[in-house]
C-alpha cells in the first residue's frame, strides 16, 4: 500500500467515530476525498457525500458505513465510578480490563474498565460470563461531584487501541469496522477521479452513519439519493482460526482476496457484474451465501423506495468487534479496484434488474 494511502488509513481508524457520534471520523474522511470530488455536503445527521460526474447515468452509490462500536456514561456512582450502556454490538467479556477514552466536550478523559482479580473473585460466581451492566470504569476520582467535572451522561467511551502493523501485510486496530469500508470508497473514488473521461455514471461516495444500531443512516442517504445501483462495503467474519465452524459460517480466509455475498439483499446481475469485473482485472474474490439478511447497509438500501439494486463486498476480518480486529491490506486494496472497475463497466442509462 502505498504510504499516503496507508497514512490516511491509519489516521481514519484512530480518529473515535462511535455510533451516533461521527463527526471527527467524517471530517478526517471529507479532507481526504475532496480533492477527487465535484462536490461534497453533508446531510443534517452526518452521512457524507462525495460527487463525481453529477448528471450521468446510471446514478450508481458506493457505501460504507463510519462508525464504530462503543459505550456510553449511563451513571455514576457515590464514588465516581462510571457505569456504561452499549452503542452496538459490544462484547463485554472482551471490554474488562481495558484502556478507554471518554469523549467529552472539553476533551478527552482516560479511564479503565477496571476488573477483579482472582484472588478476590475466586469464591464467588467470576466464571460467568460478564454483562454490560456489570462494568464500570475508573477515571481515578473519588466522587460523584469530581467526575461530573470531567464528564457527563451520555458521553461516548471508545477503547484506547490504535492502528498497529504486524507482519506479513497484517494489521490491527480496534476499529476496522467499518473505517476499512470508508477508506475503500474513498480511494475507489480517487481511481475513477484518475479515469473520469471514461465515466459515464454519476457516481455518489456515502461514508454513511449509525449502522452499528441499525443500519440509520443508510436508510436515510440512499432514500436521498435515490441511486439506480448501489455498491456496499464492510468487514465480514474471517473463518480462519481455530474454534470458527466452518460448516456453520463458511470459509473466508485472510489474504484469500475480497468476499463478495450471494443471495438476500444481493442482486443477482449486479453480483455477477462484480464477478465479472474481478475475472477482468484478474483479482481473486472468496464468495459467502445468506439466507435473507447480511447484517450490513445493503440490507436496508435495497429495499429502500421501490427497490434499489444492491450488493455486498467485504473485507475479511478476524476477531471481529474486539480491540484487535485483524485485516490484511493486500484484501483491502483490492475493493476500491473492483468497485471502481464496476462504475467504469457502466454503459450509459444501463438498468440492472432481473429478465423474467
Amino acid at each position: 500500500m502505498k504510504k499516503e494511502a496507508l497514512k490516511f488509513l491509519e489516521t481514519l481508524v484512530n480518529t473515535p467515530s462511535p455510533f451516533g457520534h461521527e463527526v471527527r471520523g467524517q471530517r478526517v474522511w471529507l479532507d481526504y476525498v475532496k480533492p477527487y470530488a465535484d462536490e461534497t455536503w453533508n446531510d443534517a445527521y452526518g452521512n457524507t457525500v462525495a460527487v463525481l460526474n453529477k448528471g450521468g447515468s446510471p446514478r450508481i452509490m458506493l457505501a460504507a458505513h463510519a462508525d464504530e462500536i462503543a459505550l456510553s456514561v449511563n451513571y455514576i456512582d457515590d464514588n465516581g465510578f462510571i457505569y456504561v450502556r452499549r452503542l452496538g454490538g459490544v462484547d463485554a467479556t472482551v471490554s474488562k480490563a481495558q484502556r478507554v477514552v471518554i469523549h467529552n466536550a472539553a476533551g478527552p478523559v482516560n479511564g479503565v474498565i477496571g476488573n477483579v482479580p482472582p484472588h478476590l473473585s475466586k469464591m464467588d460466581t467470576s466464571d460467568k460470563k460478564p454483562q454490560i451492566h456489570e462494568l464500570f470504569v475508573d477515571i481515578g476520582v473519588s466522587s460523584k461531584e469530581e467526575a461530573l467535572k470531567l464528564i457527563k451522561i451520555g458521553d461516548p467511551i471508545t477503547v484506547n487501541r490504535n492502528f498497529e502493523m504486524l507482519r506479513n501485510d497484517l494489521a490491527v486496530a480496534r476499529a476496522f469496522d467499518n473505517r476499512v469500508g470508508t477508506f475503500a470508497i474513498a480511494e475507489a473514488l480517487r481511481l475513477l477521479h484518475k479515469d473520469r473521461k471514461k465515466l459515464k455514471a454519476e457516481v455518489c461516495v456515502v461514508s454513511n452513519i449509525m449502522e452499528e444500531g441499525g443500519c440509520l443512516g443508510a436508510r436515510q442517504i440512499a432514500y436521498s439519493l435515490n441511486p439506480d445501483v448501489a455498491l456496499v462495503t464492510d468487514v465480514t467474519h474471517a473463518t480462519d482460526y481455530p474454534t470458527v465452524n466452518k460448516a456453520m459460517h463458511g470459509d473466508v480466509q485472510m489474504g484469500k482476496g475480497p468476499s463478495l455475498t450471494h443471495g438476500g439483499p444481493n442482486h443477482p446481475v449486479v453480483v455477477e457484474r462484480l464477478e465479472q469485473v474481478a475475472k477482468k482485472q484478474k483479482i481473486d474474490i472468496q464468495h459467502e451465501a445468506v439466507s435473507s439478511t447480511s447484517g450490513t447497509d445493503t440490507d436496508v438500501i435495497f429495499w429502500t423506495r421501490g427497490g434499489i439494486p444492491s450488493a455486498l463486498i467485504s473485507i475479511p476480518n478476524r476477531y471481529m468487534h474486539s480491540p484487535v480486529e485483524m485485516i490484511n491490506l493486500k484484501d483491502l486494496e483490492k475493493i476500491p479496484q473492483i468497485m471502481a472497475g464496476f462504475v467504469l463497466s457502466a454503459k450509459k442509462g444501463e438498468k440492472f434488474e432481473v429478465k423474467i
